[in-house]
């Protein structure tokens, strides 16, 4: 099941602070809501444990996520995918672009994403709505973090 989402959210930061902490392991692993593990493995990359609950399927997702097209302190491209055993698998991209704007940043993102598996057997809404509340999750967590 193939999914996009898209969104920004205003942030009381400058830019350069922003893009330090979106490439802090530290301050990714409080704000990405489940997340048991977030290691730094390479200049652009991480390795990453996080236990998920979409519905009635519970998972612990084992992956790598990778950061491309670096342009500090504008915009990245992050790309992931992760293993959860018999709920599925998920694997997706996303844009990120920092912009400033009222003594601040704002933070744009768009996604896309394909999930399979039991996962997937839980139907498009209920997915996309599980997702949009991580997704808010972890922007609340981070504009906190900042």
């Amino acid at each position: 099941m193939a999914m996009t989402m898209n969104g920004e959210i205003q942030l009381a930061a400058s830019r350069e602070a922003v893009w330090t902490k979106l490439n802090d392991a530290a301050v990714l692993k409080v704000c990405i809501p489940g997340c048991e593990e977030l290691e730094r493995i390479d200049d652009q990359g991480f390795r990453a444990v996080a236990k998920m609950k979409v519905g009635p399927v519970s998972a612990r997702f084992k992956g790598r996520v990778t950061l491309t097209d670096l342009d500090p302190p504008s915009s990245y491209d992050i790309v992931g995918e992760g293993e959860g055993g018999v709920a599925g698998f998920a694997k997706g991209s996303a844009r990120v672009n920092l912009l400033e704007r009222d003594d601040g940043t704002l933070l744009t993102y768009q996604v896309d994403a394909q999930i399979g598996g039991k996962l997937a057997q839980l139907g498009q809404r209920l997915v996309n709505g599980a997702a949009k509340k991580l997704a808010d999750e972890f922007f609340a967590n981070f504009a906190r973090a900042l």
